[in-house]
């Protein structure tokens, strides 16, 4: 977990209006909240973050936004990628920072103790891009696409990214590391991921994180005993909606 403040850490929470599998999705109400406010409290109750805002490219999610009296950038509705909005505030000097925390809009049940296990090594500088990994429990998760898989060397470094089981098991029963889509990046990785010609594994997975591996980028993984649910489906949003009683009880602090 960070310690000192040296550096500035930004937040920002991508919330793009016309996602492919479920238009409008970033509108959503769980319970008597909009769900961009119940990521919004939870981003603003970690001490870790020095600014927290939206990345948004439609004025109906800027008039929600309002409603909570929410911070946003309004950013280009051609951007490809959550990660691509971040370098272009970045890149444009809207916001300033050292470390970038990647809270994507469809991630209400993300906890405070995951950005803690997201930020532990960040001060150290000991990657490009930092990420999270939780072991899979439940072997239908590992033949789903919807579930990302990774797998790590022995510094914690990912190796690869797939909607496939990775490993292939061949002669054992592997350990399956589901992945976690929050990210960290230094500055220097969102400028390098800003300016990348296409990547040819991030086109045929429909991963983005592929195109930081093609780059070069240094990717570290920590691992996290805990679950989050993100809502990409309306399937999805019924589901949240079933367990909206923990997400009032999942801890602020």
């Amino acid at each position: 977990m960070i310690g000192k403040k040296s550096v500035k850490t930004v937040c920002v929470i991508p919330a793009r209006l016309n996602s492919k599998r479920f238009p409008k999705k970033v509108l959503s109400f769980l319970g008597s909240k909009p769900m961009l406010q119940w990521i919004w409290e939870r981003a603003l109750s970690c001490a870790q973050f020095d600014q927290v805002a939206f990345a948004i490219d439609h004025e109906e999610t800027a008039a929600l936004i309002k409603s909570f009296q929410g911070v946003y950038f309004m950013t280009d509705p051609d951007c490809q990628t959550g990660t691509d909005r971040l370098a272009s505030l970045m890149l444009e000097s809207r916001i300033e920072g050292d470390i970038w925390v990647n809270w994507q809009g469809d991630e209400p049940f993300i906890q405070k103790r995951m950005i803690q296990d997201l930020l532990q090594s960040c001060e150290r500088g000991d990657a490009d891009v930092w990420t999270l990994k939780k072991e899979i429990l439940k072997k239908e998760e590992i033949q789903s696409e919807h579930v990302v898989k990774v797998v790590s060397n022995r510094r914690g470094e990912a190796l690869y990214f797939s909607r496939a089981p990775i490993p292939y098991a061949r002669n054992q029963n592997p350990i399956y590391y589901k992945h976690i889509g929050l990210y960290a990046y230094t500055g220097e990785a969102l400028q390098k991921i800003s300016t990348a010609s296409g990547s040819q594994l991030e086109n045929a997975e429909s991963l983005e994180q592929l195109r930081f591996i093609e780059e070069g980028l240094k990717i570290k993984v920590h691992e996290t005993d805990l679950d989050t649910q993100s809502i990409d489906t309306p399937q999805d949003l019924l589901l949240a909606l079933k367990n909206i009683d923990r997400l009032k009880d999942l801890k602020l602090t």
